[in-house]
């Protein structure tokens, strides 16, 4: 589901501004769609410095949180927050993720292709089909990885060394990614 979610937020934040683009019969601005990268890598640095402080924070007991349905509150280990959308349940934060993921590289390919497309309804089918893609695909994904993850999640301290080292990977990525993009957007 959290793959899934990640695809869903990816799609929406993809067709919404592709749809807009194909209206307008515009393109993307280069500055625009550099700050929508620079805002994928300052989200990197961001969700690693949290895997970090959480893993550093939770210690050997591991995470736990309270949340609601309706008027039952109740405690638990695991989960993380999440949206209910009818009897749906989407996580937010890979939602977010996607959202911000969806407006930022994969805009580009898209806008390549929709180039080469003639109508209309073309464009707004073929962001249709590549979001759901990518949703099936993250879905997919997320649940080849998710599966061996779950049998080393029981063990907290390799549980804390992996979000430590996942945390340091995803600061990394983010400040390499990120450093061109900033250089860039201060000389214009």
């Amino acid at each position: 589901m959290l793959g899934a979610s990640w695809g869903i937020g990816h799609t929406l934040s993809l067709v919404v501004v592709g749809a807009v683009l194909v209206a307008l019969r515009a393109e993307m601005p280069a500055r625009v769609a550099d700050m929508f990268e620079l805002l994928v890598a300052i989200m990197l640095v961001a969700l690693g410095v949290r895997a970090i402080a959480l893993a550093v924070r939770q210690g050997p007991v591991g995470p736990s949180h309270t949340h609601h349905h309706g008027h039952v509150v109740h405690k638990h280990a695991g989960a993380t927050p999440h949206v209910h959308v009818g009897h749906w349940t989407l996580a937010r934060r890979p939602l977010i993720v996607g959202a911000v993921h969806g407006l930022a590289g994969s805009g580009a390919l898209t806008a390549l292709v929709l180039a080469t497309l003639t109508s209309t309804a073309a464009r707004i089918t073929y962001m249709t089909l590549f979001g759901f893609g990518s949703t099936l695909g993250m879905a997919l994904l997320s649940g080849l990885l998710g599966w061996p993850l779950a049998r080393v999640g029981t063990n907290r301290t390799v549980t804390r060394a992996l979000s430590i080292a996942v945390g340091c990977l995803s600061i990394g990525l983010g400040l390499f990614w990120g450093y061109p993009l900033t250089s860039r957007l201060l000389s214009n």
